[in-house]
């Protein structure tokens, strides 16, 4: 027969065992909090030390040290770990600046060939520099190590992100110019505008290294039932590549396009000899166009001389190209016709993309560049 037990029997106030109760049953508490609750709970309903250590898989040493903790200190005490550390740590925090300014340099400033660090690279490093920067516990730092330091400091030295600096230092104002023009026609066009205007803006750009691809093996069909898409051999064979020069009137839609094996400045004064013809000889052409040097040489201002007041350019800034609207009629081009496009010669290529464009001008939609907050300021 099992002797009575001296140790006390655990008193709790109501709101003590409604917690209790909770954090047994919780899905969200940690292991060891609900692995305690339940050792208080049994113990509270009159279980023995032995019984509960069968029923929690653990020692009876273990338990008795838990339902002690209860009865001394009380419940909230017994359901955490006291905060304890067993000794300082051996990595100071010197030792971990040191790590840090390693991760945000670069290794070829040590002497390696390598651009960006890998994390292996970079402990290495660590380790073979370690004594002699006065950091001897990093001397046998494992990749784990350095990442957790790395991680504290939310680094990531083997990542590039890209960002594009602003070089041309009258961005903002070139930007009002540019967005103005699209302002004025936006009002032009909801008050009924129409190309009948004296002044016609159209939108100019280059799409160049546009591949002509063609296939070493025919397509197969979809078949219903068996092959839901077309299929096609991963070789293909290289036949050149094309520029289109397009531009885009942003009052109908209408679009002006060529395509031509270089974009160089007779091809861009092929353009404009095509838009010379396409629209009224009253009429002056306001071009809104990048500083593509095609748009700037000497040739191209030799040509402009022989047609004054045909053409008036507006220039976005420098690396300002996406301002320019007819760079969503490039994306409409790769996002239809263009789209895993092959051909068996550079010339099919040619005549599909003119075919591509005489679709857009059957149903020409007029581009709107509708955010002008940039105005506000």
């Amino acid at each position: 027969m099992a002797g009575k037990s001296r140790r006390a029997k655990l008193v709790l106030t109501q709101a003590e065992v409604e917690q209790l109760e909770r954090l047994r049953r919780s899905q969200t508490a940690s292991r060891r909090e609900v692995q305690r609750a339940e050792i208080l709970g049994s113990y509270l309903a009159g279980e023995t030390i032995a019984a509960i250590a069968r029923k929690v898989s653990m020692t009876r040493t273990s338990v008795a040290k838990w339902v002690g903790k209860g009865l001394n200190v009380g419940l909230a005490a017994a359901l955490k770990d006291a905060y304890h550390r067993p000794r300082e740590p051996v990595i100071t925090e010197a030792a971990k600046a040191w790590v840090v300014h390693l991760a945000c340099s670069k290794p070829k400033e040590f002497g390696y060939a390598a651009e960006l660090w890998t994390r292996q690279a970079l402990a290495q490093h660590v380790r073979w520099h370690a004594v002699e920067a006065g950091h001897p516990a990093l001397a046998r730092a494992a990749k784990a190590t350095v990442q957790r330091i790395l991680t504290q400091q939310a680094l990531r030295p083997d990542k590039v992100t890209y960002y594009l600096e602003r070089r041309d230092p009258n961005f903002e104002p070139k930007m009002r110019e540019v967005l103005l023009v699209y302002q004025e026609v936006t009002l032009q066009n909801q008050n009924g505008g129409s190309a009948e205007a004296d002044m016609i803006t159209i939108s100019v750009d280059e799409k160049p290294g546009l591949q002509a691809l063609g296939n070493t093996a025919p397509d197969l069909p979809p078949v219903a039932g068996q092959h839901p898409t077309v299929g096609r051999d991963h070789e293909y064979k290289r036949l050149g590549t094309a520029s289109i020069l397009a531009g885009l009137d942003l009052h109908t839609g209408h679009v002006t396009a060529r395509v031509e094996h270089r974009h160089r400045s007779r091809e861009f004064i092929a353009l404009l000899q095509d838009l010379d013809r396409y629209y009224p000889p009253e009429c002056t052409l306001r071009l809104v166009l990048d500083n593509h040097s095609a748009h700037l040489s000497k040739e191209t201002q030799a040509y402009l001389a022989t047609r004054p007041n045909r053409f008036k350019y507006v220039l976005t800034p420098t690396h300002g190209s996406w301002l320019n609207i007819v760079e969503t009629l490039f994306g409409k081009m790769a996002r239809t016709f263009l789209r895993q496009m092959r051909v068996q010669s550079w010339q099919e290529l040619r005549d599909r993309i003119l075919l591509g464009v005489a679709e857009i001008n059957a149903a020409p939609v007029v581009h709107r560049w509708k955010k002008f907050d940039a105005l506000m300021t």
